[in-house]
């Protein structure tokens, strides 16, 4: 998988949000077992320390869980998940609706066009 990092932001919380969709938009599904730390991070072409950071954040997280012996796994906890998802459909609904306010547009006007746009692709 590719990965594509932007200068000016932490490469490691770029690991964390990239990995964070992978798991939300199902790539890595509930229970999958993840790379070593190595191979992600050659894959990723960093050094093991700051993937080891962020996978260690996304363990804080719950989005991951380790096995003493046996690796790192993707949650099973569908609660969390849902929590996930949740969570990004609200941070990209305010972006969104922060970008249509820029424009002019009003809240109902946004709701009109989020309803339209919804009947569309039905």
């Amino acid at each position: 998988m590719e990965w594509n990092f932007k200068n000016g932001i932490p490469i490691y919380t770029q690991i964390i949000d990239e990995m964070t969709m992978r798991i939300a938009s199902g790539q890595y599904k509930p229970g999958d077992k993840l790379e070593s730390v190595r191979d992600l991070a050659l894959d990723a072409g960093v050094n093991p320390n700051t993937m080891q950071r962020a996978l260690a954040e996304l363990e804080r997280r719950g989005l991951v869980f380790s096995e003493r012996t046996s690796g790192r796994f993707v949650t099973k906890d569908e609660s969390i998940l849902k929590a996930l998802h949740e969570e990004l459909a609200g941070k990209y609904f305010e972006e969104l609706t922060d970008k249509l306010h820029k424009i002019g547009m009003s809240g109902e006007e946004i709701t009109v066009a989020v309803e339209k746009w919804l009947g569309d692709i039905r």
